[in-house]
């Protein structure tokens, strides 16, 4: 393959020579079908062996690259161990020096006597003298070299897919990439300095230095921003030219509920409410993103948008990722709505499990049938419907929908909440809500033209939550006090530690993965339930809950702990156990080095909602060093967007927004912390659309931005 045209970038990866059919499918799992694919999936880091040195020079213990002719060379089987080993002496000028390769009897006649060779790998000592033990190695031609004696790109692997077969694999196809075209405008190209789309190929794969790998890094990276950017800013022109219902502020309704309200709202609250209230007198939908540290009162703030919305004679849709969470909605909405003595508006609950409505009275029943519920639905009967995906489904029709409020980072883009509308002529207004504090720059990223309110105070009364890590030799300490705090009649959370799955099973078929993960995480809790309830507190009342229960008998679980008849919890990270127990005074979290510290931050914030102190304990058996200054930082702050600015430090962005499966390429992501880069694509991006607004004269951009619309997802 000579030359690549974009119809050669699609050939499927087994029409590639050396490629049969047990590569194929471990190509796959890396995500590897066509030749494209394999020419973009770039280097995790470098090797650098670019420093050939004399033998004479090299010492025990380091890394080195050295040239020379083969002396000598022959196979034994160790046949104790079931092994052989490969013996050979290489000679330079200044010297000579052993070589050891373990199971590889094929290096033999590879690399016979005569042969000149570069060899890179870690030098050891032992009876005979320095050796190296299982060096990468090639022959010297008058070619480069690929795999030694320069910046050796190592890939992300596979079981059975090397780095060096990906090295072997993509060299000779970066000889044909000189005339791909550049989806990148030639005068974005030159305003930055950067290669051009060819050269920046051949720089990231196999670079002379240090510095032309990330060069080539930045201009895809900036690539991938900018492509992000005119995604998000032109489905943000999509929403402004849709017509959604102009929902008047109501100021003395609003006043009113807000003085009935059984707390005070902090500033925050009250700023993010009025931002809201005046996005809802827009004539295009809204679409805002409530971001608010753990326990900072997302839902009243929503319910303030949700209550002059229905009071305006429209409805209005709470949805949560699981029905616990939407229980939990539920019953905050029916508390609060208690309180405005009015019982003019009417809640219903629609989930998987079945329906359930409320004000109640002699005529009215809390539990009815789902058809009903549709039917009152339909008629405008139900004024907010709270509920999970179900509220999304072909059978549920809306008489005026007016507000989505969206729960957990589900965001929704145009197609989703065109779902809710079915036919109506106005697009309702959008607020999400999240409990991972985002730093601005990633939600600006992620989340685009997306206006952001953020709540920061917690409401007053809310105390700090005493948080330590617990090491091995503390536990027995920790299960006494644990223990002491049961017998005061409080309650515990105890999460079960995140499985990690083998690399080899990460691959492809995330599918596969997430069902193993799923499994590997039920066995844990049952594993950590069985501990407590037989050795640690037998004498209690130990309930579980993970992701493969049905999801009424995990109801049934939380409502008997929210009533106090058990006294410990042990849940998967899995199972969002995001509701209110007054009672639950302990976070006990296992093996908590597994968690991000956003995570960690999150599960600290199910405890501490009542009157009694509470505290959240980090079971560690990790030493390192890295593992403890991320621990320690819990004990210091209960402030979770300083830990979310660590986070993504620590993390990367992947990892923190849980969106690493997203399609975004690694190195994109990676980036996504570069605010600088960030600032360009913005900046471009936006230039871009305003000299050309349907990007007619960037086809090939154009064309790339309809497969990252395909690939791009944030679910």
């Amino acid at each position: 393959m000579t030359g690549l045209s974009i119809m050669d970038l699609a050939t499927p990866i087994e029409k590639l020579a050396h490629v049969g059919p047990k590569s194929l499918s471990r190509l796959k799992k890396l995500g590897i079908k066509t030749v494209k694919d394999l020419l973009w999936h770039f280097p995790a880091r470098y090797d650098d062996f670019s420093a050939i040195l004399p033998i004479a020079q090299v010492e025990a213990g380091t890394i080195v690259n050295i040239k020379g002719r083969i002396v000598d060379i022959s196979t034994a089987s160790l046949w104790r161990r079931r092994r052989t080993v490969t013996n050979a002496t290489v000679e330079d000028e200044s010297g000579i020096i052993h070589v050891a390769w373990f199971n590889q009897p094929y290096i033999e006649k590879s690399l016979p006597e005569g042969t000149m060779v570069s060899l890179a790998g870690k030098a050891a000592m032992e009876k005979r003298g320095l050796y190296l033990s299982n060096p990468a190695y090639e022959k010297i031609y008058s070619r480069e070299l690929t795999h030694t004696g320069r910046l050796v790109p190592v890939y992300p692997e596979t079981e059975g897919i090397t780095s060096k077969y990906l090295r072997f694999l993509i060299k000779p196809l970066l000889a044909g990439v000189e005339n791909l075209p550049d989806p990148l405008p030639e005068e974005l190209i030159k305003k930055y300095n950067l290669p051009n789309l060819g050269n920046a190929l051949r720089s990231i794969h196999f670079p002379k230095r240090n510095k032309e790998a990330e060069l080539a890094r930045q201009r895809f990276a900036l690539e991938e921003l900018i492509l992000f950017q005119l995604r998000v800013l032109r489905d943000h022109r999509q929403l402004q030219t849709l017509r959604a219902s102009i929902i008047n502020f109501d100021e003395k309704l609003i006043a009113a509920f807000v003085g009935r309200l059984p707390f005070q709202l902090t500033n925050d609250q009250r700023i993010a409410a009025y931002e809201i209230l005046q996005d809802l007198k827009r004539n295009y939908p809204m679409n805002r993103l409530l971001n608010g540290d753990v326990g900072s009162g997302k839902t009243v703030v929503a319910l303030i948008a949700a209550y002059q919305t229905v009071s305006a004679g429209h409805q209005a849709v709470f949805m949560a990722p699981t029905e616990i969470l939407a229980e939990q909605h539920f019953r905050t909405i029916k508390l609060l709505l208690d309180m405005q003595k009015t019982s003019s508006i009417m809640v219903g609950l629609l989930t998987g499990s079945g329906a359930r409505q409320f004000p109640t009275d002699e005529t009215i029943q809390e539990k009815i049938g789902k058809k009903l519920m549709l039917q009152k639905i339909a008629k405008g009967q139900i004024n907010i419907i709270v509920g999970t995906h179900a509220v999304i489904q072909k059978n549920v029709k809306f008489k005026d929908l007016g507000l989505v409020v969206i729960d957990e980072q589900h965001r929704f883009g145009v197609e989703q909440r065109m779902k809710l509308v079915k036919g109506q002529t106005l697009v309702p207004h959008l607020l999400s809500m999240t409990a991972t504090p985002i730093p601005r720059t990633l939600a600006l990223t992620i989340f685009g033209d997306l206006d952001i309110s953020l709540l920061k105070e917690k409401p007053e009364g809310r105390q700090t939550i005493i948080t330590k890590v617990i090491a091995a030799s503390e536990r027995e300490k920790a299960h006494k006090f644990i223990e002491e705090e049961i017998q005061k009649g409080r309650q515990i959370f105890v999460i079960c530690p995140r499985i990690e799955l083998p690399s080899s099973e990460n691959g492809g078929n995330g599918q596969l993965s997430m069902k193993k993960l799923l499994w590997a995480e039920v066995r844990a809790v049952a594993e950590e339930y069985k501990k407590l309830a037989e050795n640690i507190f037998p004498h209690r009342h130990v309930a579980m809950l993970h992701g493969k229960m049905k999801a009424a008998d995990k109801n049934k679980i939380m409502e008997d702990f929210e009533n106090g008849h058990h006294d410990v919890l042990v849940s998967t990270s899995v199972v969002e156990v995001g509701v209110d127990i007054p009672n639950a005074s302990i976070m006990m979290i296992e093996s908590a080095e597994r968690f991000g510290l956003a995570q960690l931050h999150q599960f600290r914030g199910r405890v501490g909602r009542g009157e009694h102190q509470s505290y959240c304990l980090l079971f560690t058996d990790s030493d390192t060093a890295l593992a403890n200054r991320r621990l320690r930082a819990l004990e210091k702050t209960n402030n979770g967007f300083e830990l979310a600015e660590m986070d993504l430090k620590i993390r990367g962005p992947g990892e923190f927004t849980g969106i690493k499966q997203s399609g975004i390429p690694d190195f994109a992501m990676a980036s996504l912390a570069d605010v600088e880069l960030i600032k360009k694509a913005r900046f471009e991006a936006k230039l871009l659309l305003k000299k050309d607004p349907a990007l007619k004269n960037y086809p090939l951009l154009l064309t790339r931005l309809a497969q990252m619309q395909r690939v791009v997802h944030f679910e």
